[in-house]
């Protein structure tokens, strides 16, 4: 029923971070977020003070730039939509070097890249600093329904598997003369995906009836060990939530000066 002590994107560390709740450790991450989303797009300060923020945590977490830099990439797609926005908008448009774009679309490029990337960066820091079999726990705790808690756990479980199962067969399509560039081969592809699928729903089953013939009841348990920690107490979460409410008084300051 475990999740595994580590996923991908687990960096291995002893820091104050890596070491407090995960339950304090995603509230923080989801209030945070929503704070950065929330503030104006029309101001720049606020973003500079929330990337501060978020660089004080990795200079505790021992995260350094060069590990969260590539993996920034993720955001990549919504790069290139922002990049389009300022040349597709209408209304008010302005002169930059020679081109004429919408203000309107600025803005929103500006919003999206900065609002997204700092939702990234916050999302890795949580990421680099909890234990994938930390997460199931924190969730509970934090009375998420049990449905989902085991959805995710499975998840975390098995994407690694779904992952390695598809590169194989990739391998085997390509060994059989198959090259995904060209059109035709979109049945194959095709075919592969749904074969993954039956099988990956298949195992579900399986999984799902073997851990009900063992006594599951859909509540993952605290085993003991290091994703069973004790819970966060009232001045772990005022510490922990620190960011969060550093982020949130920033947004609200940003609106009120506006």
């Amino acid at each position: 029923m475990g999740a595994g002590h580590s996923h991908p994107l687990y960096r291995q560390g002893d820091s104050p971070v890596h070491r407090a709740p995960a339950e304090a450790k995603l509230v923080c991450l989801v209030v945070f977020v929503f704070a950065v989303v929330a503030a104006p797009r029309e101001v720049f300060w606020p973003y500079l003070v929330v990337a501060g923020i978020l660089i004080t945590v990795w200079a505790i977490a021992r995260i350094p730039l060069r590990w969260i830099a590539p993996r920034m990439l993720i955001e990549a797609p919504f790069v290139v939509l922002a990049i389009l926005l300022p040349f597709s908008e209408g209304g008010e448009r302005t002169e930059v070097l020679g081109m004429s774009l919408s203000v309107s679309g600025l803005y929103a490029a500006w919003g999206i890249l900065v609002k997204g990337t700092l939702g990234v960066a916050a999302s890795l820091t949580f990421a680099a600093t909890t234990r994938a079999d930390e997460l199931p726990i924190a969730l509970s705790r934090l009375g998420v329904p049990a449905m989902i808690t085991q959805i995710l756990v499975m998840m975390l479980r098995y994407v690694d598997l779904l992952a390695v199962q598809a590169g194989q067969q990739r391998i085997a399509r390509t060994a059989r003369g198959d090259d995904p560039r060209f059109a035709h081969q979109a049945a194959a592809i095709a075919k592969g995906v749904g074969s993954l699928f039956l099988r990956s729903y298949e195992r579900g089953e399986r999984v799902h009836l073997a851990m009900t013939s063992r006594g599951f009841s859909g509540r993952v348990p605290e085993l003991p060990g290091p994703s069973s920690r004790v819970k966060a107490g009232a001045a772990q979460w005022l510490t922990v939530t620190m960011p969060a409410v550093a982020a949130v008084a920033v947004s609200v300051t940003a609106w009120k000066l506006l």
